[in-house]
């Protein structure tokens, strides 16, 4: 079974020189499992940072090139990363409520935002268990700004992240499913062997507002992205009704 887990893809493109290079210079194939999977985790957390690419199914390789990405792109580098150290891995398709992405969607085009937003995170397989990892999505920084400014809150769902522990989140790889962004889920397509499977059946913006986006309005959100890791968060209209989730948490099981 897991060998469908470990194939190479058109997205998830492992056997390019530069992913290769990578896992070479940083000696990763040498380690135990679960350090191989903790140093992959890790890199794609914090060296890759969050950002806003110019599609959801971009090849890893062009997210590695391009040092930054979102759920989506992120998830890619990451699964590409572990089948190439020999981890199987699968792709879990989410949608979450555009909400979780206020204060980094410009208030002014953000009435023209997808209400429902494609989503995704990564599951493991190691030690006969399914392990779910999204916790990889927000960069140190990005998660530190977000942790300062609201001191006394424990849920958030805006600024892209998701949480009801945003002082201390369970986004640290120690061996279990990590999360940042659960609270704004609200559909589950499933899981599905590889990202080239599911963008195959579910894409998003499309036409005029996909060219919009990938043309001006991504660099205006990473723009924006840059800022909060400085530290300057913006405020966003709604007061307290616009930082919490706004639907039921759907219900959402560890992997099996």
């Amino acid at each position: 079974m897991s060998q469908r887990y470990l194939a190479e893809t058109a997205i998830l493109d492992f056997r390019s020189g530069t992913i290769q290079a990578l896992i070479a210079e940083r000696g990763w194939s040498s380690l135990d499992p679960k350090a191989r999977i903790g140093a992959a985790y890790d890199f794609v957390r914090n060296e890759i940072l969050f950002g806003y690419n110019s599609d959801d199914a971009l090849p890893a390789s062009h997210v590695l090139a391009d040092g930054y990405g979102q759920c989506n792109t992120k998830g890619t580098l990451l699964m590409a990363l572990l089948r190439a150290l020999d981890i199987p891995c699968r792709f879990h398709g989410f949608t979450i409520d555009k909400g979780l992405q206020r204060g980094v969607v410009p208030e002014l085009v953000y009435p023209l935002a997808p209400s429902n937003i494609i989503h995704s995170w990564v599951e493991i397989l190691i030690d006969g268990t399914w392990i779910n990892l999204e916790g990889f999505i927000l960069d140190r920084d990005v998660l530190s700004a977000l942790q300062k400014t609201f001191p006394g809150r424990t849920s958030l769902c805006a600024y892209g992240a998701g949480t009801d522990c945003l002082q201390a989140p369970p986004v640290e790889w120690v061996g279990t499913s990590t999360y940042i962004q659960k609270t704004g889920i609200n559909h589950d397509f499933g899981v599905f062997d590889s990202p080239d499977d599911f963008f195959a059946k579910h894409r998003q913006l499309s036409g005029l507002r996909g060219l919009l986006y990938r043309l001006i309005v991504r660099h205006w959100m990473n723009r924006r992205v840059a800022r909060i890791r400085q530290g300057h968060v913006p405020d966003i209209p709604g007061g307290e009704s616009s930082l919490v989730p706004a639907q039921e948490l759907i219900e959402l099981k560890e992997g099996v």
